[in-house]
């Protein structure tokens, strides 16, 4: 069995039906558009093949809902769809990977690290801003910049 343990502290998605959720109440119940799921899909993204109806139509599980939220917080921090791809190949075959887990996934934190980094330093400049006109506004001075 997969072990997908996708969310830490957020909100659970969960599927409460056994025989699965239409794409569309997936997408919904995920947040993700109906064209994500099916592209997440032609990616080679997902983990194990979606279930599909006797008619054909895909139905998704409770692993499935979870793999999504999994993707959709990677690609949330500017994960690329082929370091994505590579991860759920890893996750897919099963244990005895998990150097090569640790490796992609050590090298995206460093990326989304230095990523907010550069984000508090732009904060710390609006911030700066805030301060400067505020000041001004204090002591009635209306000079521009």
């Amino acid at each position: 069995m997969l072990e997908v343990n996708a969310r830490p502290a957020s909100g659970p998605v969960r599927c409460d039906n056994p025989d699965g959720l239409s794409i569309g109440e997936a997408a919904r119940r995920t947040g993700v558009s109906v064209h994500t799921l099916r592209y997440y899909e032609r990616a080679g993204l997902v983990i194990t093949p979606v279930d599909r109806t006797a008619s054909g139509r895909r139905r998704y599980h409770q692993l499935d809902l979870d793999w999504i939220f999994v993707c959709t917080r990677l690609r949330a921090t500017g994960m690329p769809i082929q370091t994505i791809r590579r991860y759920a190949e890893l996750v897919a075959a099963g244990n005895g990977n998990e150097p090569e887990r640790i490796a992609l996934m050590e090298a995206h934190r460093a990326e989304v690290v230095a990523k907010l980094a550069e984000i508090q330093e732009n904060l710390a400049l609006i911030e700066h801003k805030l301060d400067i006109y505020r000041g001004r506004i204090a002591v009635g001075d209306r000079r521009p910049g």
